[in-house]
C-alpha cells in the first residue's frame, strides 16, 4: 500500500486542516509502520508500505504569488506537519520543487490528458471566476501536475475529500487512457489509485458561518483556529463564535438547521475522538455558556503541543532544510523507475 497526498503550502494550518486531513495523515503513516512490522515479522519486506507527502509549491504557482511569501510558507507548512505528528523517518515528507521528475511527468502526460476532461473540472471554474481569459495555463493543466504527483509513485491510495474526487478520477482516466495506449495488459507503466475517505474525517466550518469551510482565506482571523494560537487567543474565538440561544439537544437529529450548534459539537467529538451524539448525552439541555469554556479548553490541550513543537521548529531552520532535502532524495529514488518507464513508453531517447 503506498498512500500519496499533498497540501498547498499557502499560509498556517488550522484546526480544519488537522481534523479534516493531517490527523488522519497520521494515522495512516501509523498504521503502515504497523502493517511494515508484521510484515518484517514473518519474514517480509519491511519497507512495503508507505506515506509520501508533499508540498504542493509547483501548484501554488497557477494562481498570483509572492516568491519570498511561498519560501516562506513551504518552511512553514513543513514544521507543521512534523509538529502535527508527521514523521520524515517513517513518510517521505518533501516538495515538489526539488523533485523535477513532477514537471516532467506532467508534460509526458499532456499528451494523453484531453482538452474536454480539463474543460470539467470545476475547481478551474471556480478559481478563474469571470476571468477564465486571464487565468494562467498552470491553473488550467493543474489536474494533469495533480495526476503526475500520484503516478509517478504507484500511489495505491490517494486521501481525498469531496472536494477532490473529481481530480482523482481525472488521474484515473489519464493513467488508464495512457496504459491502453503505451503499455501493455499484462504490463501497465501506471497504477490506478483507489481514493480513502476515512470515515470520522471531520467537515469543519467557520466558526463566523456555520455554512462554510473554515478556510485560512477567510478575511476574519476569528472565523479559524489556528495551529499557531495561543491559549488566550483560542479560548476568545470560541467565546466570541457564532451559536443560536437554543440549548443543545440530547441527539443528534437536535441540530437539523442548526449549522453553528452542529459545527461546535462536531469540532468537540473531533478533538475528544467520539461521536456527536455522546458528545450531546453529556451536555444536552446545557447552553452555549457551559459548552463554549469546555471546548475551548479542549481546543487548548490538543492543539499547545503542536504550537510548542511548530515554534521550536521554526527557530532550526538548517533542521527544516535537511528534513525537506532528506524526502526529496528519497522521492526522487521512488520517481525514478517509473519516469524512465513512461520515457520509454513514449518512445523517447534519454542519453
Amino acid at each position: 500500500m503506498r498512500v500519496v497526498s499533498g497540501i498547498q503550502p499557502t499560509g498556517n494550518l488550522h484546526l480544519g486542516n488537522y481534523l479534516g486531513a493531517i490527523r488522519n495523515w497520521v494515522r495512516m503513516q501509523d498504521e503502515l509502520e504497523d502493517a511494515n512490522r508484521a510484515q518484517a515479522a514473518a519474514g517480509g519486506s519491511a519497507d512495503e508500505n508507505q506515506c509520501l507527502f508533499f508540498l504542493a509549491d509547483l501548484h501554488a504557482i497557477s494562481m498570483p504569488h509572492d516568491p519570498a511569501e511561498l519560501r516562506r510558507a513551504t518552511l512553514e507548512m513543513a514544521a507543521a506537519l512534523v509538529a502535527c505528528g508527521i514523521d520524515p523517518d517513517r513518510s517521505i515528507l518533501f516538495n515538489q520543487a526539488q523533485v523535477p521528475a513532477h514537471a516532467e511527468m506532467q508534460w509526458l502526460l499532456n499528451g494523453t490528458a484531453r482538452i474536454g476532461w480539463l474543460n470539467r473540472m470545476t475547481q478551474f471554474k471556480d478559481k478563474s471566476g469571470k476571468n477564465r481569459e486571464g487565468a494562467s495555463a498552470a491553473l488550467f493543466t493543474y489536474p494533469v501536475l495533480q495526476a503526475a504527483d500520484v503516478l509517478l509513485y504507484q500511489a495505491t491510495h490517494v486521501p481525498v475529500g469531496e472536494d477532490q474526487k473529481q481530480h482523482l478520477e481525472f488521474a484515473r482516466d489519464v493513467a488508464q487512457k495512457f496504459n491502453n495506449d503505451f503499455a501493455s495488459e499484462d504490463a501497465p507503466v501506471f497504477t490506478l489509485p483507489d481514493p480513502i475517505t476515512p470515515p470520522d474525517a471531520a467537515r469543519i466550518m467557520s466558526l463566523r458561518d456555520g455554512t462554510a469551510k473554515m478556510s485560512k482565506s477567510d478575511p476574519s482571523d476569528m472565523a479559524r483556529i489556528n495551529l499557531t494560537d495561543d491559549a488566550d487567543a483560542i479560548m476568545k474565538k470560541v467565546k466570541k463564535a457564532k451559536t443560536d440561544p437554543e440549548p443543545l439537544p440530547s441527539e443528534a437529529a437536535g441540530l437539523a438547521g442548526r449549522p453553528e450548534a452542529l459545527n461546535l459539537v462536531s469540532i468537540y467529538g473531533g478533538l475528544a475522538g467520539t461521536s456527536v451524539d455522546a458528545v450531546l448525552a453529556e451536555f444536552g439541555g446545557q447552553g452555549f455558556g457551559a459548552f463554549k469554556p469546555a471546548l475551548g479548553e479542549l481546543m487548548v490541550e490538543a492543539i499547545a503541543p503542536i504550537t510548542t513543537r511548530f515554534r521550536a521548529l521554526l527557530e532550526d531552520r538548517e533542521a527544516l532544510d535537511a528534513i525537506l532535502a532528506k524526502g526529496a532524495a528519497k522521492a526522487r529514488k521512488r520517481a525514478a523507475p517509473t519516469l524512465a518507464a513512461t520515457y520509454e513508453a513514449l518512445g523517447l531517447v534519454r542519453g
